[in-house]
């Protein structure tokens, strides 16, 4: 199998479905605006953006569901995913207090 037929195979599964690589940003301290860092990074299946951030949320919030190998807390008010579709793109989604709004980019450090 060649590297473009096993990139198209993990990117979509189902029909209607893709599968996302998401990378959860936090920053150290609960509430600062600067020094976001990457604590975890998942692939979730869902059929746009807006089901896999309910997924991640979903996850996230329920400590039962929660890898048990994180360095993340849940997800909470300033936290960000970044999508990472190839050659699809990049985008960013922060949970402000209006829900999840779309982003320019952050810096990583």
């Amino acid at each position: 199998m060649g590297q473009a037929e096993a990139t198209q195979q993990t990117y979509h599964r189902k029909k209607g479905k893709s599968v996302y690589d998401i990378t959860i940003m936090q920053t150290p301290k609960i509430g600062d605006i600067k020094g976001y860092k990457v604590v975890h990074r998942l692939e979730v299946e869902a059929s746009s953006h807006s089901e896999a951030i309910y997924e991640v949320y979903r996850i996230f919030n329920v400590r039962d569901l929660m890898p048990k190998n994180t360095k993340a807390r849940f997800i909470r008010t300033g936290d960000v995913l970044f999508f990472d579709e190839g050659l699809g793109g990049k985008t960013y989604y922060q949970l402000q207090t209006e829900g999840w709004i779309k982003i320019g980019r952050v810096h990583v450090r």
